[in-house]
């Protein structure tokens, strides 16, 4: 077989298409390889370089490629789909994979490492818990009023209520069995979220870059550390607002023919990262709004202009830019030069 400078590979759980051409473009190969096999092919190939899409598993397989000597290359899959000529199937795939990764301008996703998605599972799976208590506690409310018992907004408040629900002679004795059943699972969550959490915090506190992040107003250790953990290589962004751009806060763009117009924000990328970074900064505008703190003279400007919503998502774009800023040069956050080049924009 000829020398093989590119592959693009079409992964699956059982079966796997290889498309790969050689240093005048021409297709060389053409295979289908089931699981078990696809290692020992590649340790017999001459080291080249490997094409994938960014999918379940991906890491994995980029990981054991490259311990082979291959040099793997992870494409986002909205970027590959361009490159599929005419039906969808795992050939075509292969062929557009091998397609898309040639280009000069293509982005690659960064290969995380073992630890490094194992420290993502433990983020995920605070998510599912954390998701899983607020319906927890909708539910308890919604039936709660039912029976003509409502209680103040908070977790804080939902202890009280079950104990008002178990004294409470008008409630029906099902009822009451079921809101203790409630209660025991709520009892439950809590106590899993304080101990997943408690993880989260010894990690966090291991990693320096997560520990500068929280410098930045809105940034707590789990905002610091998801940035981290989903993160793992900065430069690969070529300024703050491409980084902006791929958590999904920068607005759509829409022009032509010399007509600037700009939407809402596109959402694309990390949904997670940005539903976290918007809501750090709902907090820094709702410290803001009662006094507190120390809001940056942009910030106050901002909120007289702007809708709550707007201004939180301005700020959250701002405190990517920065926390990108922070990661790429190892700085500690400087909350004077934002003061200062705010003042000198209004001057």
């Amino acid at each position: 077989m000829e020398k093989v400078i590119r592959i693009g590979m079409d992964t699956s759980k059982s079966v796997f298409q290889l498309h790969g051409v050689n240093a005048a473009e021409q297709v060389v190969l053409r295979k289908q390889l089931r699981r078990r096999k696809v290692l020992e092919f590649f340790a017999r190939l001459a080291p080249t370089k490997v094409g994938m899409e960014a999918c379940g598993g991906a890491h994995y397989w980029a990981r054991e490629l490259r311990a082979l000597g291959h040099e793997v290359f992870l494409l986002p899959p909205q970027y590959v789909k361009p490159y599929v000529k005419r039906g969808k199937n795992d050939r075509a795939d292969a062929e557009a994979i091998c397609e898309a990764m040639s280009r000069p301008t293509m982005r690659f996703v960064a290969v995380k490492t073992a630890e490094e998605q194992a420290a993502l599972m433990l983020a995920g799976l605070r998510d599912q818990m954390v998701r899983r208590r607020t319906q927890l506690t909708n539910a308890i409310r919604g039936y709660a009023g039912e029976f003509g018992l409502v209680a103040a907004r908070g977790l804080s408040k939902i202890e009280a209520l079950l104990v008002r629900i178990a004294e409470d002679e008008s409630v029906p004795e099902l009822a009451k069995d079921i809101f203790a059943a409630y209660g025991q699972e709520y009892a439950e969550l809590e106590r899993r979220i304080a101990t997943v959490e408690a993880r989260l915090m010894a990690w966090f506190r291991q990693s320096e870059p997560s520990q500068r992040l929280t410098q930045i107003p809105g940034v707590g250790p789990i905002i610091a550390s998801m940035l981290v953990m989903k993160i793992p290589d900065p430069g690969a962004f070529h300024s703050a607002r491409h980084f902006a751009a791929w958590l999904g806060l920068t607005p759509t763009d829409h022009s032509t023919a010399g007509k600037h117009r700009l939407g809402v924000i596109t959402r694309a990328g990390d949904e997670d990262l940005r539903r976290l970074l918007v809501g750090g900064a709902m907090s820094v505008i709702q410290q803001a709004d009662r006094g507190r703190g120390s809001p940056s003279p942009w910030l106050l400007g901002l909120l007289k202009r702007k809708e709550l919503k707007l201004a939180a998502v301005a700020l959250a774009n701002k405190m990517a830019r920065i926390a990108w800023k922070l990661l790429v040069s190892g700085e500690n956050y400087d909350p004077r030069r934002s003061k200062v080049r705010a003042l000198d924009k209004a001057a």
